[in-house]
């Protein structure tokens, strides 16, 4: 029988979730290096409490430490979802196509952010990460039935915001 406290069951682990552990809670704060220390606190929390979590149990535990402690910094701070602009080669691009691209993209993190944040996760998740929403579905504790409507909200929102989505 494996157990969270063998080392390499825990680095397993660690490394099969902790990337969309990070991405999930990266999403909801729009803050790489709090998105990081949230995934560093739920797996010393993990680790800390080995031999209670089975690991088959690791995954979703990992999850909902994560999320509570995303719930608690929220709780004293209000956070809007700031992305990384990735600086691209864009130097034969026409002005006028730039312009167009950062007006765009101005309008997509308006209309993102003005989405609730469940939705905003669910489609961010879905559509950036490629998450099936059963997995989302299980990252949030909610049904599949629940996901596709926070997803068909999302899409609806963001259609009558911006054209050509």
């Amino acid at each position: 029988m494996d157990n969270v406290c063998e080392e390499e069951v825990f680095s397993s682990l660690f490394k099969t979730n902790s990337k969309t552990v990070f991405n999930y809670i990266y999403y909801k704060f729009g803050n790489e290096e709090k998105a990081y220390d949230v995934v560093q606190e739920a797996f010393i929390k993990l680790w800390e409490n080995c031999a209670k979590v089975s690991p088959e149990k690791a995954k979703s535990y990992v999850y909902t430490v994560a999320n509570n402690l995303y719930l608690n910094v929220i709780k004293a701070e209000k956070v809007r979802l700031k992305y990384a602009n990735k600086s691209n080669d864009t130097s034969n691009e026409s002005p006028e196509f730039l312009l167009e691209e950062k007006e765009y993209k101005e309008k997509l993190d308006k209309a993102l952010n003005s989405l609730p944040e469940n939705q905003r996760t669910t489609f961010l998740l879905n559509r950036i990460d490629g998450k099936k929403y059963a997995e989302i579905a299980e990252m949030e504790g909610v049904s599949v039935k629940a996901i596709e409507k926070r997803m068909h909200l999302a899409l609806k929102a963001l259609r009558e915001q911006i054209e050509g989505i």
